[in-house]
């Protein structure tokens, strides 16, 4: 089911904001200090590398649905508080999934991108 203009521009929006925050995840691995530095940091790695993928897949599935999507990568922040940024983003897409991907095969995709990031914040937490 293709999606409108504007929802198409929505789509897009989201997909520029998921690039970002994985970027924002490597900007938060690069400056963790301290106590289970190595630990979380090995653990955004992992985040990293599965969201990649996750990414290219949602972003080629929205083109084969939608054609072409102008897609901006809005500037990336590395927050101080990164567990609630990180909390902050999982909710963000489950406010939006419903709305921008209705299709099973891309909350399939969603799930994974959910899954990893729920992965993340549990071994996150666990080093505090």
């Amino acid at each position: 089911m293709a999606n409108t203009k504007s929802s198409k521009n929505e789509v897009a929006i989201f997909l520029g904001e998921l690039i970002s925050f994985r970027n924002s995840l490597k900007l938060i691995q690069w400056s963790i200090t301290g106590l289970g530095s190595y630990e979380a940091h090995i653990s955004l790695d992992q985040a990293i590398e599965s969201l990649v993928g996750i990414t290219d897949r949602l972003v080629e599935t929205s083109f084969a649905l939608d054609g072409t999507l102008d897609i901006t990568i809005p500037e990336t922040i590395r927050p101080k508080d990164y567990i609630k940024h990180i909390d902050g983003f999982y909710k963000h897409v489950e406010d939006k999934r419903e709305k921008l991907f209705p299709e099973s095969f891309s909350q399939s995709i969603i799930d994974d991108a959910q899954e990893a990031i729920q992965q993340l914040l549990f071994r996150l937490k666990r080093l505090e």
